[in-house]
C-alpha cells in the first residue's frame, strides 16, 4: 500500500512538472484539520495568480518535527523554486531552513515563528493579541476574580506558546484576582486534552473558565466539559471547526478566537510569487485575529470566516 501511494504521489508531482510551471512546496504541521486545508487553498490561488504548481505535504502528526525535516529536506533535495513553512518548533526546523536559503531557495515562514532570520517573510496571526483577547474576554465575564485553567497545544511551537504568554501577560496586568491554576498540553490529540481539562477541573472543583489555545486543545476541552455537563466554565476556544462552531450555539462554548487561514496561505503562497518576479514581498504579514461570539455567528463574513467554501480550489486534481 505505502509503495503504491508513493507511486501515486510520484505521478503527480511528474504531472505538475509537465507543465512547465515552477513547483513550490507547502509544508504545514498538518494536513486533515480545515484550518490547514483552507491554508491549502489559499495558497492554490496565489499559484493560479502567479503561475506555479504548488506540492501539498504535511507530517501525519502535528507534533512531528522530524518527518516535517524529512518533507523540507526533500523538497531541498529537488530544488523546487521555493518553499512555504509553517515549522512544528521553532528551533528544531532552523538547520534545514538555513541549508535552502544557503542553496538559493526562499522559504516563506507562516502560521509559527521559527529561529533564523533567514525567512522569505512571516505570515502569521498576532498570537501574543489573540491570547490577550482571550484573557480580556474571560476577565470580563468572570467579573474580574476566580480560577482559570490552559489547555496547549505542546511545548516548542511557536504560535501557540505566544498565545499563552499573551494570556498571561494580560490576566496579571489587567485582572490580578485572576489565578491561572495551570498550563497543561493536549499534544494535538483530542483524548489527551479532554483527559487534562478533566484532571484540572478534579484538582479545582472550583475552576471557573478554560482557555484552549488550538483546535485540538479546544475539542478535547469542550468534550471535558460535556461529560461533566459543566456549562457552569466558561470555555474561550482557539480557532475553528463545523463542531466548535456548534459548541459555540449551543453555548457550550462562550467564545472563538479565530484567525485567517486562507489569507496565511495565500501570503505565503504570495510572496514567493512575488521573489520570483524580482520584487521584495513584505518581511512580516499579519494575518488577523478575531473574537467571535454566538451573536455573530449570522453576521456577513462570519461565517465564511469560520467555515470558509473551499470547493472551489481543493479539487481532487489540484490536492498535489
Amino acid at each position: 500500500m505505502r509503495r503504491r501511494a508513493l507511486f501515486a504521489s510520484l505521478a503527480a508531482l511528474t504531472a505538475c512538472r509537465r507543465s512547465g510551471k515552477p513547483v513550490v512546496g507547502v509544508v504545514p504541521k498538518g494536513a486533515n484539520h480545515i484550518f490547514w486545508q483552507t491554508v491549502h487553498a489559499g495558497a492554490l490561488q496565489a499559484a493560479s495568480e502567479y503561475g506555479f504548481e504548488v506540492e501539498w505535504n504535511a507530517p501525519t502528526l502535528e507534533v512531528d518535527s522530524s518527518r516535517q525535516i524529512e518533507i523540507v529536506e526533500s523538497m531541498v533535495n529537488r530544488r523546487l523554486a521555493g518553499i512555504a513553512l509553517a515549522p512544528v518548533d521553532r528551533t528544531a526546523l532552523v538547520s534545514v531552513v538555513e541549508r535552502a536559503a544557503k542553496a538559493g531557495i526562499p522559504v516563506a515562514i507562516f502560521d509559527s515563528a521559527i529561529d533564523t532570520p533567514h525567512r522569505l517573510t512571516y505570515v502569521a496571526t498576532n498570537n501574543r493579541e489573540g491570547g490577550r483577547m482571550a484573557a480580556r474576554r474571560i476577565g470580563e465575564t468572570l467579573g474580574g476574580k476566580g480560577k482559570v485553567g490552559v489547555i496547549g497545544f505542546m511545548p516548542g511551537s511557536a504560535s501557540t506558546m505566544e498565545r499563552e504568554d499573551g494570556f498571561s501577560e494580560e490576566m496579571k496586568a489587567k485582572f490580578p484576582r485572576i489565578e491561572i491554576a495551570g498550563l497543561q498540553f493536549g499534544m494535538a490529540n483530542r483524548a489527551k486534552a479532554m483527559a487534562a481539562a478533566e484532571n484540572m477541573m478534579s484538582a479545582h472543583p472550583d475552576l471557573a473558565a478554560f482557555f484552549a489555545d488550538n483546535e485540538s486543545s479546544s475539542s478535547g476541552t469542550v468534550q471535558a466539559l460535556k461529560s461533566r455537563n459543566a456549562r457552569n466554565v466558561k470555555l474561550v476556544a482557539f480557532d475553528a471547526s463545523e463542531q466548535l462552531v456548534n459548541d459555540l450555539r449551543e453555548g457550550w462554548i462562550d467564545s472563538l478566537i479565530v484567525q485567517n487561514p486562507f489569507k496565511m496561505g495565500y501570503e505565503s503562497a504570495k510572496a514567493i510569487g512575488e521573489k520570483m518576479t524580482g520584487r521584495a514581498p513584505a518581511p512580516e504579514v499579519d494575518s488577523g485575529v478575531k473574537l467571535v461570539v454566538a451573536a455573530d455567528l449570522e453576521r456577513a463574513g462570519i461565517r465564511e470566516l469560520l467555515l470558509p467554501d473551499l470547493t472551489r480550489w481543493l479539487k481532487p486534481s489540484a490536492a498535489h
